[in-house]
């Protein structure tokens, strides 16, 4: 069968077949006919990963803009401060894997529209936390029945015990990025 691209609307995934990279031969006119490395973009994890992340984040940053005014790094902030109660900048990049910089600036923008409060952390007088104000905690609210029926239509594909096999692999793929860095490095 053959490859089929991502559509234009995002629907249409590419059919599963090993292997993850295969040959490909030059363009007529590009010089020697020979056999080039490309990525099997049928079989590569990290694009999946990225298209599906990338698909869901653009539709729930432009839906939540649209109905709350808040984008998709602040509603990741909401549910990280909902989970956790406060976080300091440092510990929310870690977590989530934003950069900093970026953590930083929303919580800037949490902070004008009263979503949070900064106060010094008690252990480390240096440190600033950040916590939910009332108002931040009810926008949090507000949005995770949004964010769930995505989940749910996202995961309706599959049945209960196709989930928690996704759910475990996936943790140990998120358990595993350190090996992923090593790799890169060695390489």
């Amino acid at each position: 069968a053959a490859a089929r691209a991502p559509t234009v609307t995002g629907t249409a995934m590419p059919a599963p077949r090993r292997p993850a990279a295969r040959r490909h031969a030059e363009a007529p006119g590009a010089g020697p006919l020979h056999e080039a490395p490309v990525v099997d973009l049928e079989r590569y994890v990290p694009a999946f990963l990225s298209w599906i992340a990338n698909k869901l984040s653009r539709g729930a940053s432009q839906h939540y803009l649209s109905v709350f005014d808040v984008g998709i790094e602040t509603w990741r902030c909401l549910v990280l401060l909902a989970v956790h109660e406060w976080v300091s900048a440092q510990q929310a990049s870690r977590i989530i894997g934003m950069d900093k910089g970026t953590i930083s600036r929303c919580f800037k923008g949490m902070l004008a529209k009263g979503l949070i409060s900064l106060s010094l952390d008690a252990s480390d007088g240096r440190l600033r936390v950040a916590r939910l104000t009332p108002k931040g905690r009810r926008l949090h609210d507000q949005i995770l029945g949004v964010a769930l029926a995505r989940e749910e239509a996202l995961l309706s594909v599959l049945t209960p015990a196709e989930r928690d096999t996704l759910i475990r692999l996936l943790k140990r793929l998120h358990e595993n990025l350190p090996a992923v860095e090593v790799a890169t490095t060695a390489h």
